[in-house]
């Protein structure tokens, strides 16, 4: 296995790790909801999905007319949380992923997310996956920039000593993907289908190296890997 072609893997949680949008935004849409801006879940997913709460806190506002303080946002957290506690299940072969991919670059491995810590931890906690990332855990929250920009995979690349373009990048979206992209990493793209996650199309189109659609087989996808580039 010495030929692997990267040097370190980073990962981001939602929708790559974890099965937590449908979970966090339904609780966001009922707490708009009781703001007087009434989405359906969907219509939730497709604004907020890949995104910050507390980066769309200005749409929020002039969607509801209501000038939303850090209580709110703290309330949300904290029902969030509780649903992630109740209701959180793993993607489909991630756990299994990660710990062999972790076995593959000795370790390099991290989770690099535009959630918040508290979110984060909880969640690798929740599926089992806090050891192998412990240490290893990058918050947009704690950056400069959150997705799209590329500071929290900088800063994780960074940290485990890694260049970016010896980095692999696991996103479910266009807007990690991106932030994966302007960092200067191969990005694969896991692009199951279904709401939450951008089209294999979308993920093309502005880039992403290798589209993927069973977790369970990104490290064979990882160490078959081959850029198209000189």
């Amino acid at each position: 296995m010495s030929s692997f072609p990267f040097d370190a893997v980073l990962f981001d949680c939602d929708g790559v790790l974890v099965d937590s949008e449908p979970i966090t935004n339904r609780v966001l849409t009922q707490m708009l909801g009781e703001l007087g801006w009434h989405l359906t879940l969907e219509e939730t997913m497709r604004i907020f999905v890949g995104k910050a709460v507390k980066d769309e806190m200005a749409l929020i506002e002039e969607k509801t007319g209501f000038s939303l303080t850090q209580d709110w946002l703290h309330l949300f957290w904290a029902r969030r949380n509780e649903a992630l506690e109740r209701d959180l299940a793993p993607i489909a072969g991630a756990p299994e992923a990660a710990r062999a991919l972790h076995a593959l670059v000795d370790g390099r491995i991290a989770c690099a997310s535009g959630a918040d810590r508290r979110k984060v931890e909880l969640q690798l906690a929740k599926i089992g996956l806090l050891d192998a990332f412990e240490g290893r855990i990058f918050s947009g929250h704690e950056t400069p920039r959150s997705k799209p920009w590329p500071d929290v995979y900088l800063a994780a690349a960074e940290a485990l000593g890694v260049p970016p373009e010896r980095c692999a990048v696991v996103e479910d979206t266009v807007t990690g993907a991106t932030a994966g992209i302007a960092a200067g990493a191969t990005v694969f793209g896991y692009c199951p289908g279904g709401l939450g996650h951008s089209s294999a199309d979308a993920m093309r189109a502005i880039g992403v190296a290798h589209i993927f659609t069973d977790m369970a087989r990104l490290p064979q996808a990882m160490q078959a890997y081959a850029p198209t580039r000189a």
